[in-house]
């Protein structure tokens, strides 16, 4: 991880386990997206839903609104933002941006998934 600066912030009375990796590639994307957006209130939003082919999927949009129970978290100016019930499967995950010959997209390494789907985007806990 980088020497720049990195906050998290859970909600109040949170006990805030592990942290989650924001990587600089990954901010840059988003800083860079947000620009394009022209509203720089906007925030990454990442969570876990049910469904895909492993039991649990990676979704990811863009918030204005930080909600009561959201878990924040500051790297390069790019504010992330993770709902309680996502938190608890994201704890420890590294969030990261890659580009390569299959593409450019945006990565979850999650300790916590027992399986993953060969889509990336699914996983299963055990």
């Amino acid at each position: 991880m980088s020497a720049v600066a990195e906050t998290v912030s859970a909600p109040e009375n949170a006990e805030m386990p592990a942290p989650l990796i924001f990587t600089d590639a990954a901010a840059a994307k988003v800083a860079e997206l947000i620009a394009e957006e022209g509203n720089p209130d906007l925030k990454l939003r990442v969570f876990v839903q049910g469904g895909g082919c492993s039991g649990f999927q990676y979704g990811f949009t863009f918030d204005e609104v930080v909600n009561e129970d959201d878990t924040q978290m500051t790297k390069n100016g790019v504010t992330l933002l993770i709902d309680a019930m996502s938190y608890q499967y994201l704890v420890g995950a590294e969030i990261d941006y890659k580009e390569d010959l299959q593409g450019a997209q945006f990565v979850i390494r999650n300790p916590n998934a027992t399986t993953t789907c060969g889509c990336g985007s699914s996983f299963s806990v055990g």
